[in-house]
């Protein structure tokens, strides 16, 4: 359509804005447009983006009244919010498995109902994958790290390699599915998957039954420390793993046999699940991983930079818009790796593809201009820092340090007020000592049947104890006292800790404190890592005339 025929219908909008407009999720507008005849025509864009005339769609939703009234599907997610809570994962596993039909499970009465009621009218795909959409949105506006957002999902497709037929593409921290399943969309792709949350792993894989995509096999469990797939080999990994974590095995795992690039360090874990990816494919086979910026140039993980590097593992490091993760401000890297076909033979890849695409926006086209690429030989990457970082290789232009100051200050600013309300309000208890008297220790609760073992973790296993109220006096330091020998060494020992003994309606108090204490730490490392993105952008700008101190002259004057 050309400009003049556009703007003669007027403003044009997307199929997710005319969602945002009838509170509804973007897979009932795809419902409308096939269900309904009337449903206005494309009146720009592409084939498979399609826009509408707004106009048009305001009059068609005043005339069914779509706008104007609670949707069914939003009705039912308001019923499992009130029911779910911060559990929502839960009750879409439960949902999932009634529209499976499974027997046995526990969903109360009025979702049950409502659930049939939509089902009259939307296929199981469709109603599933309506309620996944709306809990992704959902975790994206909380901020939350444990769902793909949708603009990384795009950006692995963009630079995934063509798959072969009957490809193996595999994810080992999977979450509920969506990366996975969205880059193995090619019929005859096999996928396998692994998550930690054993909730999310069970609706990943009744999401995909569902959907009907046959050879999907989705487990619950750690990767790293309990590997469910020893002897897979793939032809894609890809994994959006969890970032900045540090308990995530290192001591129990020193001797692995998939630290073949080095040992990474307590605080280099994306740097274990990249070599745990990459254990896992063929000769030739690809890894695609999403990874915090800083990795690319920390202290702590040069050796194994070096390595990949040395070996022509690392073919290509991608440097995704701020925004790309929706859930901060932080610049994310797509880490594009592949395993050389013959390792005995001198690697036919001597450069490394340098892709920034930092000045783009996070929604527009990802396609690199020719000056946002540039191939670095090897041998210029490979001196006292290893810095992978794409912006640091590629010819200096124009940079908007102004833009990127004022969001990542705003984002710290929003950050550290948020840090406030984290922390919980505490009052005077009965002094120290006042819990000792009446403890139990984690062998008996467990003996009991009261407590699991997720990995190294434990876990409550009835409704009598608290996880929360548990993992928190885990922590204290009079447990951590009795893990520490008298040389000093510590080694976490779960099942000598003790606890004191309350009622379920205390442990949830103290459980409640203790959670919004992790909240607050987790907080605390996010403002660590943009603190220290905002300065090195600061510093920049400033040294580069980018930036100005405010009240002064911005004329660089020579010293004499």
């Amino acid at each position: 359509m050309t400009d003049t025929a556009a703007s003669s219908v007027g403003p044009l909008v997307t199929g997710a804005e005319i969602a945002r407009l009838a509170g509804v999720t973007r897979a009932a507008v795809s419902n409308w447009r096939r269900r309904y005849d009337d449903f206005p025509a494309p009146a720009g864009g592409a084939a498979n983006s399609p826009l509408y005339a707004l106009a048009e769609v305001q009059e068609w939703l005043d005339r069914q009244r779509k706008g104007q009234e609670v949707s069914p599907e939003v009705e039912l997610w308001q019923a499992m919010r009130a029911v779910y809570g911060e559990q929502m994962i839960v009750g879409l596993a439960q949902v999932a498995a009634l529209l499976s039909g499974e027997t046995g499970i526990t969903v109360p009465d009025h979702i049950v109902d409502r659930v049939q009621a939509l089902a009259r009218t939307d296929s199981p795909a469709d109603l599933v994958n309506g309620l996944t959409e709306r809990f992704m949105d959902s975790a994206r506006r909380a901020g939350s790290d444990q769902v793909t957002p949708e603009r990384v999902v795009r950006a692995v497709c963009r630079f995934a390699p063509e798959l072969p037929p009957g490809a193996v593409v595999f994810d080992p921290a999977c979450g509920i599915g969506v990366l996975l399943l969205s880059v193995a969309s090619e019929a005859g792709t096999r996928c396998t998957g692994q998550e930690m949350d054993s909730d999310s792993a069970r609706f990943a894989q009744l999401r995909a039954d569902l959907l009907g995509r046959t050879g999907v096999h989705i487990v619950a469990g750690d990767s790293l420390r309990a590997d469910k797939w020893p002897d897979l080999k793939a032809d894609l990994v890809v994994c959006d793993p969890p970032a900045g974590v540090t308990e995530w095995g290192r001591d129990e795992l020193l001797l692995d046999s998939r630290w073949d690039l080095g040992t990474p360090s307590k605080a280099e874990g994306e740097l274990a699940w990249l070599q745990h990816a990459y254990a896992h494919t063929v000769p030739g086979g690809h890894v695609l991983m999403v990874m915090p910026a800083s990795v690319a140039y920390r202290k702590a993980g040069r050796r194994i930079r070096a390595e990949l590097v040395r070996r022509g593992i690392v073919r290509q490091i991608v440097a995704l818009p701020p925004g790309t993760a929706t859930s901060h401000a932080l610049p994310v890297h797509l880490w594009c790796l592949q395993r050389p076909e013959n390792t005995g033979a001198a690697d036919s890849h001597r450069t490394v593809r340098m892709v920034d695409l930092t000045d783009n926006s996070p929604d527009g086209d990802l396609e690199p201009r020719p000056d946002q690429v540039v191939d670095v030989p090897l041998i210029q990457l490979l001196d006292d820092t290893v810095d992978l970082t794409p912006g640091s290789h590629l010819r200096p232009r124009c940079r908007d340090y102004p833009g990127e100051y004022a969001a990542l200050r705003k984002e710290l600013e929003d950050r550290i007020r948020r840090l406030a309300s984290l922390l919980p309000e505490l009052a005077a208890g009965g002094g120290p000592g006042s819990l000792d008297g009446a403890t139990t220790s984690v062998a008996d609760l467990a003996r009991a049947g009261l407590v699991a073992y997720d990995g190294q973790q434990p876990v409550s296993a009835s409704e009598q104890l608290d996880t929360d109220y548990l993992q928190g006096f885990l922590r204290s330091s009079a447990n951590a006292r009795r893990s520490t020998s008298a040389s000093g060494t510590y080694r976490f020992d779960g099942k000598g800790a003790r606890i004191p003994r309350m009622g379920i309606d205390d442990q949830r108090r103290y459980g409640s404190a203790f959670r919004a204490l992790a909240e607050f730490e987790e907080g605390m490392r996010k403002v660590d890592e943009l603190s220290r993105q905002l300065a090195e952008v600061a510093r920049d700008g400033l040294a580069t005339g980018a930036l100005a101190p405010e009240g002064g002259t911005r004329a660089v004057r020579s010293i004499s």
